[in-house]
């Protein structure tokens, strides 16, 4: 079914029940991921070159450069769906509470590619992150069948034009142009709407299964956003997801946000980390080992997908210098745009195989 079909098509869906069904059927079709680190170094040198011009002309130059995760689906928007009533939510029969050194994968960029009656995944690990939207139901019942957990990526903090409910956002529900990103927006966490959206996302996560949550771009506050958000309002916002997966026994991460970690980490399960080891903030972390939940831990050290230097494998796992804080840290060291390729801190690396449209 080519894409024009497939808008067509989904123009009905107006629940999170449909989206489930559609998905399930596979009839979606997505376009490759790119992680939002694939635009950092031109965002570095972009943001060198505007401030030296700046000062040239006596002008103050202010700009927040903080990492982000990923996007798919680029172009395509379908209508907005509503949100589901409790009586056709699956709660899990008990909820998902990871334990610190839980291996992991993280794979973003396209959907898995696994026979529903495999009988192994590549990597062998306990946990995979995959997107909530392109993954099918079928995909996350036979990871559950092979003995993995599931986690469901969605952004939780941006509004993105080419997610299935996009239409369902408001005006005033969008705030500044996210830097190096020009389709994308942070979004008013305190909007009745965006928890609205996110609640019915949070339904779709229930009905397809998952075990727990990967909510992205939750660091709006340490951003130009255009919103005035705030760390209080950040923290409002993840309880306020946090209550709605406890409904249907789903866990929620943390992602990245390291001013938070003391204020959430009673409230989340574990945290799912980017480049703490880059940014030299892997011990604001730490809480979360201490309180015995684990940090899925994220670092893009090359863009090859070749084996990463032994120099620089040693700097990302040695617990000493840029990565101190991070004993106990799940880590693993991706490509930019979240393949299937990883590697570990043991040396070993694996590539998942996935769907490519």
């Amino acid at each position: 079914m080519n894409l024009t079909s497939n808008l067509h098509d989904a123009s009905n869906l107006h629940d999170a029940s449909s989206l489930h069904d559609e998905f399930s059927k596979g009839t979606l079709q997505t376009k490759p991921r790119k992680s939002r680190f694939a635009t950092k170094k031109a965002a570095i040198i972009c943001f060198v070159v505007t401030l030296i011009l700046a000062l040239a002309i006596g002008l103050g130059v202010g700009l927040t450069l903080r990492r982000r995760s990923s996007k798919q689906n680029e172009g395509k928007t379908i209508p907005a769906f509503g949100s589901m009533t409790t009586s056709r939510l699956t709660a899990r029969p008990s909820l998902w509470k990871p334990k610190p050194g839980t291996t992991w994968q993280i794979v973003l960029q396209n959907p898995l590619k696994l026979a529903r009656n495999a009988q192994s995944v590549t990597p062998d690990v306990d946990v995979y992150d995959i997107d909530l939207f392109d993954n099918s139901v079928e995909t996350i019942q036979t990871l559950h069948s092979l003995g993995k957990k599931v986690m469901c990526y969605f952004s939780a903090g941006s509004y993105e034009p080419y997610r299935l409910d996009s239409k369902s956002f408001l005006p005033a529900d969008l705030g500044a142009i996210m830097n190096g990103w020009p389709d994308e927006k942070w979004l008013d966490l305190n909007s009745a709407n965006v928890r609205r959206i996110m609640a019915a996302r949070i339904d779709l996560a229930c009905q397809k299964g998952c075990d727990g949550l990967d909510p992205d771009n939750l660091d709006g506050y340490q951003n130009i956003n255009g919103l005035k958000l705030t760390e209080g309002n950040t923290i409002s916002y993840v309880k306020f997801l946090a209550a709605q997966a406890a409904k249907c026994n789903l866990s929620i991460g943390l992602k990245n946000a390291a001013d938070l970690v003391d204020s959430l980490v009673s409230t989340v399960h574990y945290s799912v980390n980017e480049q703490c080891v880059t940014y030299k903030e892997c011990a604001s972390f730490s809480p979360i080992i201490n309180a015995g939940k684990p940090v899925f831990h994220i670092e893009y050290p090359n863009k090859s997908g070749l084996t990463v230097a032994q120099n620089a494998a040693a700097r990302i796992c040695s617990n000493s210098g840029a990565s101190a804080g991070s004993k106990g840290f799940s880590t693993v060291m991706k490509n930019l745009n979240l393949n299937g390729w990883v590697q570990y801190c043991d040396g070993s690396t694996a590539k998942t195989p996935v769907n490519i449209s």
